[in-house]
């Protein structure tokens, strides 16, 4: 339970419920704990809810209250559990490790371990990050084509001057490049950072707001929004399925036939026609985004247990899976197109989310800056590439079901 004061809660209860207080500046007339049970208070009165469990949470409400969350009436719990332990053979990340994983999902963690197991039995997975950038994107208004064309071409000239400005606010962002897309009188840029350590969307933003006064003061162009909805953020695009957002990855493994009928208890024959059959045809005739089984279970899993933005599991999802039967066995690869991930800021410093962050040996700043961010992607691809071999094959074999029941869920 947290240590606040009951007297004080109440008092700022009363305050609020006559309208002297809001309940969003609770913090500017108590500590974190108490502002927390004071909206405990008013909401079990509003509500009727019990909220004991709700208040019973280690973390610190100061630290959460300053940078993670507005409103603060306790903290949610999300059972944490290993999957491994996995090798991993990366660019920046190479070992053997357990896989932290956060869900409410029953038979999730069975199924990551047991890819895990095969992975690792088959010498590890090889991966790597193959391309970086957090990107945003602005849309600016124009008096027509000509114009937009125009603006198109500025942008393109003068690259160098836009990460002048860019980069002047921040000591850890690069700006790689400037892509211009024109849509009638409207004309969004999309400007792609490398923010090392961290995701980077708040470093990309208030470096992009810079840049787009440079814009309005070099051209006739008139800044709309800052975020034009071409970055894309949180909703599912083509863009990032094609360009790549935060980090693109891929992980592959190469699993013996005994291996494959021992352990995954099907055939590399039958892996790679369930791939085929439901990954490749049945999303391209869904028009889906993601080629793959499960991977979005994978990415939230982690992204959770690691302090990483859950909502970005839109974008994590979009990955492609190739399962190619060999005459020695099975090759699997996952290709995910945006990770985005940090082992810096945001919900990284949060006690739970780093201890996450310790399983794997990387929170915190990399040496070099951005490595331990690559080796989060390399990692998150990996389980990735386990859940999809565990649960293709159980597809295969047609345990799915009976593995679900079994494991009570």
């Amino acid at each position: 339970m947290s240590d606040y004061d009951a007297d004080a809660a109440e008092e700022l209860a009363e305050r609020v419920r006559s309208g002297d207080r809001r309940l969003y500046e609770l913090e500017d007339y108590a500590d974190a704990d108490t502002a927390a049970a004071t909206r405990r208070r008013l909401v079990e009165e509003h509500s009727g809810a019990d909220l004991e469990t709700t208040a019973d949470y280690s973390l610190p409400a100061g630290q959460a209250a300053e940078s993670n969350i507005e409103n603060m009436i306790g903290a949610a719990q999300i059972p944490m559990g290993v999957a491994g332990p996995v090798t991993v053979n990366g660019g920046a990340y190479e070992g053997e490790t357990y896989l932290p994983l956060a869900t409410t999902e029953g038979a999730l963690l069975a199924s990551v371990n047991r890819g895990c197991s095969v992975i690792d039995d088959s010498g590890g997975a090889e991966v790597r990050v193959t391309k970086r950038g957090m990107t945003r994107a602005p849309v600016f208004r124009v008096s027509g084509i000509a114009e937009a064309e125009a603006l198109a071409e500025w942008a393109r000239d003068n690259v160098e001057q836009l990460r002048a400005t860019a980069e002047s606010t921040t000591s850890h962002g690069t700006l790689l490049d400037v892509t211009p897309y024109v849509v009638a009188d409207s004309v969004h840029l999309r400007f792609r950072y490398d923010t090392a350590d961290a995701m980077g969307m708040n470093m990309a933003t208030i470096a992009t707001r810079e840049a787009a006064e440079v814009v309005e003061d070099e051209t006739d162009a008139s800044l709309v929004a800052l975020s034009g909805n071409m970055c894309t953020d949180k909703k599912p695009a083509a863009i990032n399925a094609v360009e790549g957002r935060g980090r693109s990855v891929t992980a592959e493994v190469s699993i013996p036939r005994e291996a494959v009928e021992s352990t995954l208890k099907t055939s590399p024959e039958a892996i790679s026609e369930v791939n085929t059959r439901k990954n490749l045809l049945g999303s391209a005739k869904a028009a889906s985004l993601g080629f793959n089984a499960q991977a979005a279970n994978v990415v939230a899993a982690m992204y959770l247990a690691t302090g990483q933005d859950a909502a970005q599991v839109v974008e994590g999802s979009n990955g492609i899976v190739s399962m190619e039967a060999r005459e020695d066995g099975l090759y699997g690869a996952i290709s995910l197109s945006s990770i985005e991930v940090g082992t810096v800021g945001g919900g990284t410093k949060l006690p739970t989310q780093a201890e996450g962050l310790d399983i794997l040996g990387i929170r915190g700043s990399g040496d070099p800056a951005g490595e331990n961010g690559d080796a989060l992607a390399e990692c998150v691809a990996v389980g990735a590439l386990a859940g999809e071999l565990s649960l293709l094959s159980a597809l295969a074999s047609r345990h799915l079901s009976s593995a679900h029941a079994e494991l009570g869920r």
